[in-house]
């Protein structure tokens, strides 16, 4: 698995609006729950293919984290909706959003 797709650390702190990753290439990206929790990937919220978009609504109160093998985190939102799975490579690409702050550490490569 290529670095920018690789947690190295992950912080999402009961009551916190934000969860915060780690990426193997030294970036450090804050994401907001409102964010992640209106790009839930899961069918429910996105339907059955075609393009990804923002949904609003939702409880953003982030209850649990859980990783999926070596490849995405399972979040559990407030409201009990805990059917997206966020692989790797589409929470380094949610990074891209304005909304994201970046923070690039003393380890990057």
């Amino acid at each position: 698995m290529k670095p920018e797709h690789t947690p190295t650390h992950v912080k999402a702190p009961h009551g916190a609006s934000t969860t915060e990753i780690t990426w193997g290439d030294g970036a450090r990206c804050v994401y907001p729950n409102t964010l992640l929790r209106g790009f839930c990937p899961c069918a429910h919220c996105q339907g059955h293919g075609g393009t990804i978009e923002f949904v609003p609504g939702g409880n953003s109160d982030l209850r649990g984290l859980e990783t999926v093998g070596f490849y995405a985190l399972k979040l559990v939102w407030g409201d009990g909706h805990e059917t997206g799975l966020y692989t790797f490579e589409y929470l380094r690409g949610l990074s891209k959003k304005p909304e994201v702050t970046t923070f690039r550490t003393s380890e990057s490569t």
